[in-house]
């Protein structure tokens, strides 16, 4: 899930993810089909955002199976790439994590209380590891593949930065102004001018490694 987690972080857009995966994360070993629940809403959201993001229409009924095929379809891929190919397992996969969520959920068709108490043990340690993984690896596959070919665009029509990516800047920054606490909360230099001020950040980057290049001469 970590490896997730950087993903939703590198690319801002995609923050509400972050509900999913604190979810899963908490309910991976108490109660995993709540955390089944949440995969599958992942892969789920992040199917429609790319549809919408491309004008593709979803229908109201259609599985998560249909949803991801639809969204390696809508980021450019033909039918008969590999990567299509392999999208299209691991989209029966996705299904099948829809399926088994159905079979071990709390709520799913009035199941009596012995069975619910049981639900967790239908799905070995393993299985749990390999649905989960491969939950991490289509998201990941997906949002960075859709960011690679629909980065986002400012009011100037440059490409925006992305914050994770100006680590030498942010760190000036943070090194020069420190952090800033509100309350209990405490937030970096950058992180503060980077979503308060866009255009600012980006004049003072600019301006950054123009004097480092200039440096170098």
């Amino acid at each position: 899930m970590e490896k997730l987690k950087k993903v939703i972080e590198q690319y801002t857009r995609w923050a509400t993810l972050t509900t999913y995966t604190n979810r899963i994360e908490t309910y991976l070993n108490t109660d995993f089909s709540q955390a089944l629940e949440n995969a599958k809403a992942i892969l789920e959201t992040i199917g429609k955002e790319i549809c919408e993001s491309k004008g593709v229409i979803i229908e109201a009924t259609a599985s998560i199976n249909s949803i991801l095929k639809k969204a390696f379809t809508a980021i450019g891929y033909r039918s008969d790439d590999l990567v299509p190919q392999i999208s299209s397992a691991l989209a029966t996969i996705g299904q099948k994590i829809g399926d088994l969520r159905n079979e071990i959920g709390v709520t799913s068709h009035g199941k009596p209380l012995e069975e619910i108490e049981k639900r967790n043990t239908k799905v070995d340690e393993m299985t749990r590891e390999f649905l989960i993984d491969t939950t991490v690896i289509v998201a990941c596959f997906l949002i960075r593949t859709f960011e690679n070919e629909n980065p986002r665009i400012t009011a100037a029509g440059e490409i925006q930065l992305v914050y994770d990516e100006q680590k030498a800047f942010n760190n000036f920054l943070d090194d020069t102004y420190g952090d800033f606490e509100i309350g209990s909360f405490s937030y970096s230099a950058s992180e503060i001018l980077y979503n308060v001020d866009y255009s600012a950040y980006a004049t003072e980057q600019k301006a950054f490694i123009e004097e480092r290049e200039e440096g170098k001469e």
